[in-house]
């Protein structure tokens, strides 16, 4: 599901919501989940899951194309893990 697919199933279900109320709201929800991500902070939607950063260190990788040896710097990816009931609902559907 795209981020416009997510608006357009809301409006749906909101009738009483102008389109433009939960684009914005969609919006902020995106954006402070980023930005406290950016900070080092976890995000926790209880019975969703919970977003967190993982630190990757340093390593010598390979070029796929030419075979030679590359560094590859530190960097911090984005980590999610589904929570009890996400978990539930997808293994309990058939």
């Amino acid at each position: 599901m795209t981020k416009s697919e997510l608006i357009a199933r809301l409006a749906e279900r909101n009738p009483h919501l102008y389109q433009r109320d939960i684009e914005r709201i969609v919006s902020t929800i995106f954006d402070e989940v980023s930005s406290a991500l950016a900070n080092g902070d976890r995000v926790e939607l209880r019975g969703f899951g919970a977003f967190s950063i993982k630190k990757r260190d340093a390593r010598l990788g390979r070029n796929p194309r030419t075979g030679a040896s590359v560094e590859v710097s530190e960097k911090a990816v984005p980590y999610f893990k589904t929570g009890k009931q996400l978990r539930e609902l997808l293994n309990t559907k058939s």
